[in-house]
């Protein structure tokens, strides 16, 4: 009971944020995390990876997408660093990692344990306090839909191993 309660209260608050930007559904994963505008760390992240034709293609994809807030939190240059040519194979590998291959919505990942990355390695997934935890980044709004796949927005970038 309190995981769907959880749920619809999550997916409440995505609706509310992003509904006055766009109608949920009409634009690919990229193209609404740009318009949603909390998320030009990660756009940038991925620009730089390389990423932006493959997270536009057909998909389906979930990802789990750190704010600015979330990037912010990494230690001072990190970012910087990850966005230098030089370092493009460890930021693919964060960003992939963020990726899980399908259309998961909140409802159904509640019921995981975890969930294998398209970098290859799994994220553990948690409710604890009421809260949904993708390893150790929680879920703050959940099942934004995209054309292409859902986005579930965590306020910690997650790291692979």
């Amino acid at each position: 009971m309190l995981k769907k309660l959880l749920v619809i209260c999550l997916a409440t608050f995505a609706t509310l944020a992003f509904a006055h930007n766009h109608k949920a559904g009409e634009k690919d994963i990229v193209d609404t995390a740009v318009e949603a505008g909390s998320f030009n760390t990660l756009v940038a992240a991925v620009q730089a990876a390389g990423l932006v034709e493959t997270l536009k293609g057909e998909g389906p994809f979930t990802v789990f997408a750190p704010t600015d807030e979330a990037f912010a939190k990494l230690p001072a240059g990190t970012v910087e660093s990850l966005l230098m040519p030089e370092n493009k194979d460890q930021l693919v590998a964060i960003l992939t990692y963020h990726v899980v291959p399908g259309a998961v919505k909140a409802a159904d990942v509640v019921g995981l344990s975890s969930a294998k990355t398209v970098q290859g390695q799994s994220v553990k997934i948690k409710t604890y306090g009421g809260a949904v935890m993708i390893d150790e980044a929680k879920v703050v709004a959940t099942d934004i839909m995209a054309t292409n796949g859902i986005i579930h927005v965590i306020d910690t970038v997650i790291l692979p191993e």
